[in-house]
C-alpha cells in the first residue's frame, strides 16, 4: 500500500523541545483544576537561563531549573522552566515529567506566596 503513513496534520515524531513543552503543559493542567487563577499566568519553556538577566545570582554549581517573572503593566505573571538543565538531571520521560512538575509547583508557589505542599499536596511524593 502506497501513501502517507500519517495524515499531514499529524507529526510522525515530536521534537525533544515539543515533548518537553507538553510535559510543562500537562503539569499546568493538573494544577489548574485546583488553582483556576493559573489561567492568568503565562508558562514558558526556555532552553537555558540567561547569564546576564537582572538579579542573576547563580553559579555553575546551582543552575536554576525554573524562575518567575512578576506581573507588570499589561503583562501577566510568568513561570519559566529551563529545558536543558532539567533534561540533564533526568533519565527518561517519567523522571523528567516528575521533575518538570516539581519545578512548576515550586514556581507557582513562589508567585502565589504559598508553600509547594499547599499548591500540590502530592509535592515531593513522585
Amino acid at each position: 500500500m502506497r501513501g502517507p503513513i500519517a495524515p499531514p496534520q499529524v507529526p510522525l515524531a515530536a521534537s525533544r523541545a515539543d515533548a518537553f513543552a507538553d510535559l510543562v503543559q500537562d503539569s499546568v493542567e493538573r494544577l489548574e483544576r485546583r488553582w483556576p487563577q493559573l489561567a492568568d499566568i503565562d508558562f514558558l519553556v526556555l532552553e537555558v537561563p540567561r547569564l546576564d538577566g537582572p538579579g542573576t545570582t547563580w553559579n555553575d554549581e546551582a543552575v536554576p531549573l525554573g524562575g518567575t517573572i512578576a506581573a507588570r503593566e499589561g503583562q501577566p505573571a510568568r513561570v519559566v522552566v529551563y529545558r536543558r538543565p532539567v533534561e540533564i538531571r533526568t533519565k527518561g520521560r517519567d523522571e523528567r515529567a516528575a521533575l518538570v512538575h516539581e519545578v512548576v509547583v515550586e514556581q507557582v508557589a513562589e508567585l502565589l506566596g504559598l508553600t509547594p505542599e499547599t499548591v500540590d499536596p502530592r509535592y515531593g511524593e513522585e
